[in-house]
């Protein structure tokens, strides 16, 4: 079955060590040939800058993943590059489809030029910030709380006019609203239910039901600690995501975003990007295939943006 997973960071781990292989490296949990083995179709890609990165060097270090996506990743054999929904419609299916996406505009700073750049080079998704506060927002684990500034406003409207998914996994739960009133096309790359597991992270019933209201997937994760409150988080946890959100009217917008490469800890018998098999043989059990194909790509690929609209000039405001 098709796949596609909204959330990576394969190419943070490549850019802090230029020696490891996307091909075939066992540090890795995401490779070229985990993708072709499980048929996988789309993959999207985040650019996250670590904060240990200088301010003044977190531009430099998106565009090196910028390069790497390109350098490492779309020379790979049958990779290609996904910007609009034309581009997966015209995958073969021996293709894979790449999605470059950012996670946290921290690499911006205030500079909107800096994040039309980033579209340019082909940048489809856009979650504006991690967890704490940069110059567009406050992140979910800022004590502040703060909702959307001026300048993260300006942000959103510019993601609207380029027709960009606005992502809003990490926001502060008053960012998540101001973008909920604010943007076109919403989503949750890679979030779970609050109400199953208390962390920030998480979505509030509200807040998945005003997202799927605005024809936004929540991706669930499978990030332990968003996805139960136990010591160790199953495939059965991950189950219980998927019912609660199917339960709020969300049975064709819920999607996964893996999280692979950027959490140490994994489910138990998902551990990588192989283990996805373990997880539909599960799914088997549970739902209707037309359902569970919902799930492991059509939701997110019938919502991704028919056509991204970037102008040429880089001098264009």
């Amino acid at each position: 079955m098709k796949i596609f997973d909204a959330h990576c960071d394969v190419l943070m781990k490549l850019f802090l060590d230029p020696n490891i292989s996307f091909l075939d490296s066992e540090k890795l949990q995401i490779t070229y040939q985990s993708l072709q083995e499980t048929s996988g179709n789309v993959q999207c890609f985040a650019i996250y800058v670590p904060e240990a990165v200088h301010p003044d060097m977190r531009f430099i270090a998106a565009l090196s993943m910028v390069d790497i996506f390109y350098e490492k990743v779309l020379t790979m054999p049958g990779m290609k590059l996904v910007t609009a929904q034309k581009d997966i419609e015209a995958l073969k299916e021996e293709e894979i489809g790449a999605v470059l996406t950012l996670e946290g505009c921290d690499c911006i700073g205030g500079d909107l030029l800096k994040l039309k750049t980033l579209l340019r080079l082909g940048v489809t998704s856009v979650g504006l910030t991690w967890n704490f506060a940069n110059r567009l927002a406050d992140g979910a684990m800022e004590k502040r709380a703060g909702g959307l500034t001026g300048f993260g406003k300006n942000v959103v409207k510019t993601l609207n006019q380029h027709h960009i998914w606005c992502d809003v996994s990490h926001l502060s739960e008053k960012a998540f609203w101001d973008v909920i009133e604010l943007a076109d096309y919403p989503i949750a790359s890679h979030s779970n239910v609050h109400r199953l597991c208390r962390h920030p992270r998480n979505l509030k019933d509200d807040q998945i039901k005003a997202l799927l209201k605005k024809n936004g997937v929540v991706g669930v994760t499978f990030v332990p600690q968003f996805l139960t409150e136990k010591p160790v988080a199953n495939i059965s946890d991950v189950i219980k995501q998927i019912d609660y959100i199917a339960n709020l009217g969300g049975g064709r917008q819920i999607g996964f975003g893996s999280d692979f490469d950027g959490n140490d800890q994994m489910v138990q018998n998902i551990s990588s990007y192989r283990d996805y098999s373990n997880l539909i043989n599960e799914l088997h059990k549970h739902y209707p295939a037309d359902f569970i194909q919902g799930i492991l790509f059509d939701n997110f690929a019938a919502r991704f943006p028919k056509n991204k609209k970037v102008s040429s000039p880089l001098f264009v405001t």
